[in-house]
């Protein structure tokens, strides 16, 4: 899955896949998850937060099911 990198103190890249609503995010640790059921919104708002790290550990961590990758 493409990523693209942004700005945040703990994410370093995020990428989504519209067609399995999958969500897969690389941490500044190293490690990368995917994140399934994610709607597209869900995706769009995590993307113009103002802090990544807290919508994602708001709205996304513990919510979705998921599987480390790396």
């Amino acid at each position: 899955m493409q990523r693209v990198p942004v700005s945040s103190s703990n994410l370093r890249s995020i990428g989504y896949d519209p067609i399995t609503y999958t969500l897969e995010i690389e941490f500044h640790s190293g490690g990368i998850y995917q994140y399934t059921n994610v709607p597209q919104t869900i995706y769009q708002q995590l993307m113009a937060a103002p802090s990544l790290g807290k919508y994602f550990h708001a709205n996304i961590r513990n919510m979705y099911p998921y599987i480390r990758i790396r």
